[in-house]
């Protein structure tokens, strides 16, 4: 998706350009969109919103009920209609991932959201990656899009790492910008400028290039390994 910043950017020198982020999964196919410059282009804490057809895309709690609109509660993004038979040769996790409910076949691809009392439904980001740091939830996504408008920084990625007191603790690689040199303390302290402290990372690794697949995708589990054995 297009952040926040780089959508700035567009508008001031392309201001008659209609920007659309556009939400969906391999599993899924296309499930909304978002028209950026909209009054409500965004959902909880400025997090990205995505208009999607309700007959066909609801989020659902961990026993399977639908999240009201308007609750302010985290669940699962679920999609109905035309699916998949699953995936290929991957039983147990067709069967975690594709259920039934409301007399309906549903797929889960394990993204946490909530749903706006107009219907939009708010993506926090993917379940698999969130970072429980002293009993905190954290997604990544959202620091990693404050740190990539921290001076020098040109991509950001956020990773769990251990930690003996919380558990679990944020750190941040960052790839400088060319010629700049990242500084751990202000890069924190910028963090902490925009987010919840607990949001905050407690290391901050650089990283050449973080590289990411032609889709935007980057590799948290190889990353997570790297960022594990920098920081012990």
């Amino acid at each position: 998706m297009f952040s926040p910043v780089v959508r700035q950017q567009l508008r001031q020198v392309l201001p008659n350009v209609l920007l659309i982020n556009s939400f969906g999964s391999t599993e899924a196919g296309h499930q909304g969109n978002a028209f950026h410059g909209a009054p409500n282009e965004t959902g909880h804490e400025g997090r990205p919103s995505f208009v999607m057809d309700p007959n066909t895309n609801t989020v659902f709690d961990d026993q399977r009920r639908r999240i009201e609109p308007g609750s302010g509660r985290i669940g699962w993004l679920a999609r109905s209609g035309r699916l998949p038979v699953g995936y290929y040769r991957e039983s147990a996790l067709t069967a975690e991932r594709f259920i039934e409910a409301e007399g309906r076949r549903w797929v889960l691809p394990g993204d946490c959201a909530t749903i706006e009392t107009d219907g939009r439904i708010t993506i926090f980001g993917r379940g698999s990656v969130c970072i429980n740091t002293g009993g905190e939830k954290v997604f990544p996504e959202e620091v990693e899009e404050v740190l990539k408008t921290a001076p020098g920084v040109v991509d950001a990625v956020c990773v769990a790492v251990p930690d003996d007191r919380f558990g679990e603790a944020i750190c941040a690689i960052v790839e400088p910008r060319a010629g700049a040199t990242i500084d751990d303390a202000e890069v924190i302290a910028h963090v902490k400028g925009h987010l919840a402290h607990y949001k905050a990372p407690r290391h901050v690794l650089v990283r050449e290039i973080i590289g990411r697949a032609p889709n935007g995708k980057v590799d948290y589990k190889g990353l997570k390994a790297w960022a594990r054995e920098q920081v012990a």
